[in-house]
């Protein structure tokens, strides 16, 4: 077997096993087959399956797919995609309230395919609970001003679904992701090609201008026409979602850089 054989998605070891594709069918189906393996301990662990699958409720909480840039808050010079797949924390519980409500958390992909590899994570909270975190926490936040209004930020549509629909959808979501802070770190390395989730996580932070980011317009006009979507025309379609005061101890990175800047 070749080093490419080794490879899938351009991360590091084997293709997926027989075992791993029926685990993921068992996902979304109650039977599974017990004729693709000969082994018999295959046939005991799957003939669990072939009755009930395990609960996945935590990922089936996923409702929206959003995808937007982001830049290393240690290097603001790289900029990378990311595909994030969010679910609501909105219900609270007796035990977990206020402070799970106005909470989303997102799982964090390099691409939408199926293989697509997990290279980090963010948290996204309502501006109320986001001054009452302490300034040194503050700073490591990130508002989303400028993603909405500037029509990078897309949840990109269903297929078989009218765009003027989907769009309506789109735009009702970005008013309220316009007042959220987030926070987020990525593990894989993905934009300088690592085979593997190499160091330290990163802090990631958000553009609040064009030209913070080197080659933005040709990323996000790569980006539209892989996704089939025009950020100027949701440009002209948010123009009416007012913008919320950022918070001064938001986006910090941007303002040392600046502040280097003038020095």
């Amino acid at each position: 077997m070749s080093s490419a054989d080794q490879i899938t998605n351009d991360a590091l070891g084997a293709p997926l096993a027989t075992k791993s594709k029926v685990l993921e069918t068992g996902a979304s189906l109650a039977q599974v087959s017990l004729s693709l393996c000969s082994h018999d301990w295959y046939h005991v662990w799957f003939s669990k399956i072939d009755s009930a699958t395990q609960d996945f409720s935590p990922v089936k909480r996923i409702c929206a797919h959003l995808n937007a840039f982001h830049v290393y808050a240690s290097d603001p010079g790289r900029c990378v995609e990311a595909n994030h797949y969010c679910s609501h924390l909105n219900e609270g519980s007796a035990d977990r309230t206020p402070l799970f409500e106005d909470v989303r958390q997102c799982l964090i992909y390099d691409s939408p395919e199926p293989n697509a590899r997990i290279i980090g994570i963010e948290y996204m909270i309502s501006a109320t609970l986001f001054k009452t975190l302490d300034a040194e926490e503050r700073r490591l936040w990130h508002s989303h001003v400028f993603e909405v209004k500037s029509g990078m930020l897309i949840m990109p549509g269903p297929n078989g679904l009218p765009t003027g629909v989907w769009e309506e959808a789109e735009t009702r979501e970005m008013e309220d992701v316009v007042g959220l802070y987030g926070k987020t770190y990525h593990f894989w390395q993905v934009d300088r090609g690592d085979k593997l989730p190499l160091g330290q996580p990163q802090l990631m932070m958000s553009l609040t201008e064009e030209k913070q980011c080197p080659g933005f317009k040709e990323m996000v006009g790569d980006r539209d026409r892989r996704f089939r979507v025009e950020s100027d025309v949701k440009k002209d379609k948010r123009g009416y979602i007012g913008e919320p005061e950022i918070h001064d101890d938001a986006d910090s990175m941007w303002k040392k850089t600046s502040d280097n800047r003038e020095k």
